[in-house]
């Protein structure tokens, strides 16, 4: 991509259940469908904010959610750096900031969205298909490599997308590198096995040749455009689709 973000948007405020959250708002139709984009650990960046302004050009008035507010945005350098970081997030606070962003969206402040999706990438889709399983106010929900089990438990870990994909509670697109080794063929499996079980219409697409962060163009070792552009066409199409659908029952 490596394009400005481009079309009207804005940074915005609004309540959380502790402190003041932020994001930045891509779009401005209030008749539009919204959808809360959720960054990777890394947080808010160009990148994001290049497929929030994709999201709302397609017509999803989209939000970018700044996870890191209270403590400001991490710089991880290495794995171990990254892993330590993920254990130690309080999964607990980040759904209600989910839930308040798409509270927000909701709201006449946030323009009254009748209908509203979730799409995150990495750690940011393991949130987003938490929030899937845990919140009855989603209408659907795309993952991009999202990782389907905590690498590390600790006291800060709510049960993983793996071990709740039975409750989910919105139709789900889930996005994976068939070569990536932070979600395995097994992962996989458990979860579409698990999410059999539910009610919600669950698509879980594998790309060949892409590992994790196939969509992540600054970052030349993982990036497969191809995979990346009909993981993003795909995304679109789903999120549509199915939140315009929200809108007329």
């Amino acid at each position: 991509m490596h394009e400005e973000a481009k079309g009207h948007h804005a940074e915005v405020h609004f309540a959380g259940s502790d402190t003041q959250l932020r994001g930045i708002l891509f779009g401005d139709d209030p008749r539009a469908a919204a959808v809360v984009l959720i960054p990777d650990v890394h947080g808010v960046s160009p990148l994001y904010c290049e497929i929030g302004a994709r999201f709302a050009t397609a017509g999803l008035r989209t939000l970018l959610l700044d996870l890191y507010v209270r403590e400001g945005t991490p710089r991880l350098e290495g794995m171990a750096a990254i892993q330590g970081w993920i254990a130690d997030l309080p999964d607990a606070r980040v759904l209600d900031d989910v839930a308040c962003a798409v509270d927000y969206l909701r709201s006449p402040a946030g323009g009254a969205a009748d209908a509203v999706g979730i799409a995150g990438f990495c750690l940011g889709g393991q949130y987003a298909l938490m929030a899937a399983s845990r919140l009855d106010e989603l209408d659907a929900c795309v993952a991009f490599y999202g990782m389907l089990r905590h690498a590390r438990e600790t006291e800060h870990k709510l049960p993983s997308p793996v071990e709740t994909a039975a409750a989910l509670r919105c139709p789900v697109l889930g996005l994976f590198g068939a070569d990536d080794p932070l979600i395995p063929a097994a992962d996989i499996a458990a979860f579409r096995a698990g999410a059999a079980r539910s009610s919600q219409d669950v698509q879980l697409h594998m790309f060949r040749g892409a590992g994790h962060a196939f969509v992540n163009d600054r970052r030349p070792d993982a990036y497969r455009p191809d995979a990346a552009a009909e993981a993003l066409r795909a995304a679109i199409a789903f999120l549509r689709s199915k939140l315009a659908t929200s809108r007329t029952a």
